[in-house]
């Protein structure tokens, strides 16, 4: 069973040059330029990329079993398009080439970003690829009553039973029921 696992997270790594796939730039764009949108005053209402990945070259998806990395013409891209609009109804697009994404966390490559048809930024990468790739969680509070020396307080429940003994000749008569 393991090595069936094995053979299929190696087949999955191997339809994947470079760890880029669409999806996973796609989200990444969309989040990280949220982000800096939103950093620089920008009121995003909504945000969608698109991702196509081409690598330019035909032997990129063939895997390397020498474990080097690839050559700079191997380098697969993805082309990123991007439609939104801000909070007040202008129109954003992000356009661009993405050659690394670490999901959820960054992009690089080359992006342009315009409101309004306003070039509004142009970076080689957003987001921090080295954050750590799950949020950092923190234990939750629990309220503790004060021990201030004093018993307390307890729930008293009351359980009603009536019994009826019409149909049963064994049921003798209880008294108040």
């Amino acid at each position: 069973m393991a090595g069936l696992v094995a053979a299929v997270v190696g087949g999955v790594v191997a339809c994947d040059p470079g760890g880029l796939g669409s999806a996973t730039v796609a989200y990444t764009t969309d989040q990280t330029t949220t982000k800096e949108l939103e950093r620089r005053n920008v009121g995003v209402q909504w945000l969608t990329c698109t991702a196509s990945v081409d690598s330019g070259n035909s032997n990129s998806n063939k895997v390397s079993t020498s474990g080097s990395s690839p050559t700079p013409s191997e380098i697969p891209v993805a082309d990123v398009d991007c439609q939104g609009k801000t909070t007040d109804g202008k129109d954003i697009t992000v356009t661009g080439k993405v050659t690394r994404a670490v999901n959820g966390r960054c992009v690089r490559g080359d992006l342009t970003a315009k409101v309004d048809g306003k070039q509004w930024f142009r970076v080689s990468g957003l987001g921090n690829c080295d954050a750590p790739s799950t949020p950092t969680r923190t234990a939750p509070v629990t309220w503790q009553p004060p021990d201030d020396g004093q018993p307390a307080p307890t729930v008293t429940v009351t359980v009603t039973r009536t019994i009826w003994c019409q149909e049963n000749p064994n049921c003798l008569p209880v008294e108040g029921k």
